[in-house]
């Protein structure tokens, strides 16, 4: 069953990507056999300090900037980067996704893993291979460490300076805009004398790595010339003002025939795509820009091809929208049943029962599903939302469960701790929110937290609360330490 994962302001890449990391050695053929401009060597491993400055900045970025919540969109994401980072010599780094509530076209990597998508590149790429391919460019920056290679300082100038251009990032992602992109490149021009040729190579460079993942891990690496031209033909017709991700990726005539060039040499074995699947999380994704005018979502879903079961999912979300809750499940139920390898359907359901405050129908249907697909992150986060309502021990049990495999998710230590105070479990329940607090950038109100927590552990005479509580103490100082470069 293919589709079981899901179906189965001018901020960010002012290098082109601002930084990597990589864990391991890339293979061998990485620069000989795409035959990629020489740069430099890339190095094997990025440092701890720009992994630190990196998480440190995405707690930041979750403290400032708007962020779009869907749990079912993030999956998805998540299950692109996860078929792509195989394939672009990243060694075994582990990847974190971020979305931001943004319609303007823009993607970006950072430091620490960190990639994330505006929800206006759905609105933009028209189909499934078109958005897969700015990702697999973005992996293409991470896995040559761009920033690290076009650094012309001492390692002890180059750190403070990404912290100074990461600050003003994060500035411009809370609405800094110009001020914040000001920063960050005053600190990009104090640190690379000659980025503005650099970037061009980088961009080159990022393209072929981008390429190559796309052939081999079954998309078709003609969707990124496709793209591209769709890209160039935006930045001619707004002149001066393009959308941030073009001003910092700038699609030049040669860059599009070298795509060009290099796309029609690759053989794509396996092919997988699935136009429906992403589709379905467009339809999500406008009718989150076109908030207060859903029209707008199903003119553009129906005038650029949209495939009609997609159509006819986003006409139930709209209904759910808009109160009708059986009309939107019995919609959601046809389409499940002529699509049963698609997991957000069903998924969908219970998150419109939830919605609805039907949490007996939610909780049934998100078991249903979690029977097949245990691991579904969307489900089980329904699941325990609704718990919470009905069994609060079985919520906080579960929850215990997401957060230990998902320990950077904020919405499961935010329900977990909800969870935790209705059941009976105090001290965990105060660890959790202060979890849930650092990795908000509320660092301070975190350390707060937890020494609620070992108040509470101390009364309930809880030891492996009180170990745990104290573990984490540490790690939380180590966190604001970072936070102070910024």
């Amino acid at each position: 069953m293919p589709h079981l994962r899901n179906a189965y302001p001018r901020w960010l890449c002012a290098l082109a990507v601002i930084c990597s990391i990589s864990v391991s050695s890339p293979p061998s053929y990485a620069i000989n056999d795409y035959h990629l401009p020489t740069l430099g060597g890339v190095a094997s491993s990025a440092s701890s300090e720009e992994f630190r400055l990196g998480r440190a900045w995405l707690r930041q970025f979750r403290a400032q900037a708007p962020q779009w919540q869907d749990p079912i969109v993030n999956d998805y994401l998540d299950s692109l980067v996860a078929r792509l980072v195989p394939y672009s010599q990243l060694g075994s780094l582990q990847t974190t996704t971020v979305m931001v509530d943004n319609r303007s076209l823009n993607a970006f990597a950072v430091p620490g893993g960190v990639i994330g998508i505006n929800s206006g590149l759905f609105a933009f790429a028209e189909d499934e291979g078109a958005f897969v391919s700015v990702i697999a460019h973005e992996l293409g920056h991470l896995s040559q460490r761009h920033y690290a290679r076009g650094s012309a300082r001492a390692e002890q100038t180059q750190l403070p300076a990404m912290a100074a251009m990461l600050a003003g990032m994060l500035v411009a992602a809370s609405g800094g805009g110009e001020a914040g992109m000001a920063a960050a490149m005053g600190s990009q021009a104090a640190l690379i004398q000659d980025q503005l040729t650099y970037s061009r190579r980088y961009e080159q460079e990022a393209d072929h790595i981008g390429l190559q993942a796309m052939a081999d891990a079954g998309y078709d690496p003609e969707a990124m010339v496709r793209m591209f031209s769709a890209m160039q033909r935006m930045a001619r017709l707004q002149g001066g003002t393009p959308p941030e991700f073009l001003l910092t990726h700038p699609v030049s005539d040669s860059r599009l025939s070298d795509a060009q060039a290099r796309a029609s040499q690759l053989s794509v074995a396996n092919t997988h795509t699935s136009d429906l699947l992403y589709d379905m999380m467009r339809a999500r994704a406008l009718l989150s820009i076109y908030s207060n005018s859903p029209q707008q979502a199903t003119s553009r879903l129906a005038q650029e091809g949209a495939e009609e079961p997609a159509r006819r999912y986003l006409e139930a979300l709209i209904k759910a929208r808009n109160g009708q809750t059986d009309n939107a499940l019995q919609t959601l139920d046809q389409l499940i049943a002529e699509l049963p390898d698609y997991a957000m359907l069903p998924a969908s359901a219970a998150s419109i029962a939830l919605e609805a405050q039907r949490y007996d129908e939610a909780i049934t249907r998100s078991q249903r599903l979690l029977r097949i697909m245990p691991a579904y992150l969307p489900a089980q986060l329904t699941l325990a939302e609704a718990q919470l309502q009905r069994d609060p021990e079985a919520a906080y049990q579960l929850l215990n469960n997401i957060t230990a495999r998902h320990p950077d998710n904020p919405q499961g230590f935010n329900l977990l701790a909800e969870a935790a105070g209705r059941s009976g479990h105090g001290s965990w329940g105060h660890l959790a929110r202060a979890e849930q607090l650092q990795l908000t950038g509320r660092v301070d109100q975190g350390i707060r937290q937890l020494s609620i927590a070992r108040d509470a552990a101390e009364r309930e005479n809880n030891q492996q609360a009180l170990a745990r509580i104290e573990q984490r103490r540490e790690a939380f100082i180590e966190y604001r330490e970072a936070l102070e470069d910024f």
